[in-house]
């Protein structure tokens, strides 16, 4: 028997994540130059990232050869001054994908379940079939979080509950008050793992508070990014906000030095630069506007977003991405969610958008 053949069947089953494809590896395929090559797939930032982080990081350069702060002191003071929050309320991760699967790794494990949306973020089943656990996936409602349904389907080895608001990645959005009695309801053998990257671009009348229903609910994790609205992807930061107990057993499962220092850094600069995290919400905002009124104009349907990104119906799918790809825009087939007809376009600055605009009839046929 060959060695890999011995990996636990859960381990070998498992299809791994797909991310976007990178500039430069379009560029190789097609022999583009990467300057012509718009990248609308991944959820970026397109404005990049503020100066209050550009300094922090600059700061911390010079500190590179020595560990970072394990326990990410100055980070979790900012963000206790920002949210209100105790240091024990607080786990670091490296991205809040860090996160999610720290939540499986203390909660989940063999003849334990844990339940998630159809259409919703992949790195729940992932981590979930990571740990052996059981995989409930609810179907959804009009492409977003059937919350009944979800309640119902929660058993005695139900032990986490993933919800995704706004969702990844068809944008659906679940009214605060909606989630508040949902978690009235939720028993409390259960942790609601509610995943908010996308929290920063909702508009005033959508948002609500999810930080203060944590002393209400010592089953909640709340968790967020800084990989969006703060620019900060490729430094992988996030953090997850919860009861001192739930925190205290992820510091369990966490890598000790999971956020490195120019990361902490940055984070910790950004949570504060209020001037550019309203630009981001502005240019998400008009960006929104001109991709949909350019679906409008092509009679294309799509999925009303409350994200920085907006999925459409293509039809085929694989072969409107080829010839997007073809013509140097990368945007985000989502088969793999079960929506092979649809694909995901993330916000961009407006000449960017433009240029998705111009080549997407093309790309139609």
């Amino acid at each position: 028997m060959r060695l890999c053949d011995l990996s636990p069947a859960h381990i070998r089953a498992i299809s791994p994540y797909q991310p976007g494809k990178p500039i430069a590896e379009l560029a190789r395929e097609m022999g583009l130059a990467e300057s012509s090559i718009v990248k609308l797939a991944s959820n970026e930032n397109p404005l990049g990232f503020g100066d209050k982080a550009r300094a922090a990081m600059a700061a911390a350069l010079d500190d590179l050869a020595r560990y970072p702060d394990g326990n990410g002191f100055e980070l979790k003071q900012a963000l206790c001054r920002r949210y209100g929050v105790a240091m024990d309320e607080i786990v670091l991760g490296n991205g809040s994908n860090d996160v999610l699967e720290l939540a499986a790794r203390a909660f989940l494990g063999p003849q334990t379940s844990a339940i998630y949306a159809q259409h919703a973020f992949a790195v729940y089943p992932l981590a979930t079939q990571a740990v052996g656990a059981r995989g409930v996936e609810v179907p959804a409602r009009h492409f977003g979080h059937d919350l009944d349904a979800m309640l119902a389907a929660i058993t005695p080895d139900t032990r986490v509950l993933f919800i995704a608001n706004p969702n990844n990645p068809t944008g659906t959005f679940v009214p605060g008050p909606e989630l508040e009695a949902f978690l009235v309801r939720v028993p409390d053998h259960v942790l609601v793992v509610l995943d908010e990257a996308y929290t920063e671009y909702l508009g005033e009348e959508q948002r609500y508070d999810a930080i203060a229903w944590l002393a209400r609910f010592p089953n909640l994790l709340v968790c967020r990014t800084f990989s969006k609205a703060y620019g900060l992807a490729g430094l992988r930061v996030g953090y997850g906000l919860g009861h001192p107990a739930v925190i205290d057993l992820l510091n369990r499962v966490r890598q000790p030095f999971n956020v490195g220092s120019v990361a902490l850094a940055a984070a910790a600069a950004a949570l504060f630069d209020s001037d550019f995290l309203a630009r981001s919400y502005e240019v998400n905002r008009a960006g929104m506007a001109q991709l949909t009124a350019g679906f409008a104009r092509l009679g294309l349907e799509w999925i009303p977003s409350a994200g920085n990104f907006v999925t459409f119906r293509a039809g085929d799918g694989a072969g409107v991405n080829r010839r997007l790809l073809r013509q140097g825009v990368i945007v985000r087939p989502i088969a793999g969610y079960g929506m092979p007809e649809w694909l995901r376009v993330s916000i961009g600055l407006e000449a960017e958008n433009a240029r998705f605009l111009e080549a997407l009839p093309q790309a139609l046929g």
